[in-house]
């Protein structure tokens, strides 16, 4: 089957990276009508340089909305545990130490109730991951170098999304970064079918207008 055949429908995650509780609750209301779930970045200031807001900030999660959660942090298993409730849990390859560590996330996510996905930055060879596939749901794809919102998408991890489709056509495979109204069809057609993004929505005059823009053209292409 080609890359591009598609047989699901494009889930656009408005992608949220924010610093404080404030900020976090009001850009959930900005979007929680037009979508079924949002994308959260925490970040630590270790595995990136930068620090936004973390699960003690994020307690309680407003109801009524999926939560998938991306951990760009060191020993991500700590920060999950705080987090119960059937939230996707993307942790990075990068950060993962040996199979046993993966085997502890993995029982963590379990233990909360959650599922578990592996991201990758645009560097990492894909087949530092394809080994977890059996345990995993999900692919996230970073179409930039983490840390900061409004990169430019790189084009170059496109074969990198096209192969992951080839070999695991049952996973869902999300691509965060650099996600706009030129973009978005790109990554799709590669064969991602989660795309998470940031200023394209929360920088827009009518974000919900933003987000039926976006799964348009993800799903025509």
């Amino acid at each position: 089957m080609p890359a591009s055949s598609k047989t699901k429908e494009i889930e656009i995650l408005p992608a949220i990276l924010v610093k404080d509780r404030h900020r976090f609750l009001e850009q959930v209301e900005m979007v929680r009508e037009y979508v079924k779930g949002v994308h959260v970045d925490v970040m630590d200031d270790i595995f990136v340089p930068n620090k936004t807001i973390g699960p003690r900030e994020l307690e309680p999660l407003p109801k009524g909305t999926e939560y998938s959660l991306h951990w760009m942090v060191e020993e991500p298993e700590r920060w999950i545990a705080t987090m119960p409730g059937p939230h996707t849990h993307m942790v990075h390859a990068e950060t993962l130490k040996s199979d046993s560590h993966f085997g502890l996330i993995l029982d963590t996510v379990k233990d909360t109730g959650g599922r578990l996905g592996i991201s990758i930055n645009p560097e990492t060879p894909l087949d530092s991951v394809l080994g977890y596939r059996d345990r995993v749901s999900r692919f996230l794809v970073m179409s930039v170098v983490p840390g900061f919102e409004g990169q430019k998408y790189l084009p170059e991890i496109e074969p990198k999304i096209e192969r992951l489709r080839e070999t695991c056509p049952e996973h869902e495979i999300e691509v965060d970064g650099g996600i706009n109204f030129e973009t978005a069809p790109r990554a799709a057609k590669a064969g991602a079918d989660i795309l998470a993004s940031a200023s394209t929505i929360f920088r827009a005059e009518n974000p919900g207008e933003a987000i039926k823009r976006l799964k348009a053209l993800a799903e025509e292409a």
